[in-house]
């Protein structure tokens, strides 16, 4: 699992955020972002520096891409 902060894991993950690279995006009970490419693979992300409502946004913007977003049954507020 790569841990990092909100800035830097958004500008990473901007010019991937598409259903052609990411297959879907599982939030865990840890809200550990865990996402699942479409060649197979999956990455893990723990953001250190990220509030309840910036990790709400970042799976909004997920969502709007087209990109499927899981929750852990403990996540359900998010």
């Amino acid at each position: 699992m790569q841990t990092c902060q909100l800035n830097d894991f958004l500008k990473v993950l901007d010019p991937w955020l598409d259903r052609d690279y990411i297959r879907k995006v599982h939030l865990t009970d840890q809200d550990h972002l865990v996402f699942f490419f479409t060649d197979g693979g999956q990455k893990a992300y723990h953001i250190d520096d990220c509030t309840k409502a910036q990790l709400k946004n970042i799976l909004a913007d997920i969502r709007e891409k087209g990109i499927p977003v899981e929750k852990a049954q403990s996540t359900k507020g998010l």
